[in-house]
């Protein structure tokens, strides 16, 4: 799995996990299992507003995009954050 971030200027939270191609996302279960090679999903078709880009696999790989929440504090790593690639599952570090 290679989760991309886009941070914005927010004051909510993200609370993430992961376990295989399921992702919990500040408590809601989403199931990206049946998202089969080369298909995109559109974000559109998601029901979250954390997903903000289309969820697609390549190579194996489920790649998705999702909104980064930034406090008036945030730390660089969190205003230009890297790729989340191959995170272990449960819960998923955040820049802060």
């Amino acid at each position: 799995m290679i989760i991309k971030l886009c941070p914005q200027r927010r004051d909510d939270e993200l609370v993430l996990s992961k376990r295989s191609d399921v992702l919990t996302i500040n408590g809601e279960r989403f199931d990206f299992r049946g998202v089969p090679e080369g298909a995109v999903l559109p974000a559109s078709a998601v029901d979250c507003e954390f997903v903000v880009g289309d969820v697609t696999r390549l190579s194996g790989e489920l790649i998705i995009t999702l909104l980064l929440p930034c406090g008036p504090g945030a730390t660089e790593s969190a205003r230009f954050p890297f790729d989340i690639v191959s995170p272990p599952d449960g819960k998923v570090s955040l820049p802060q």
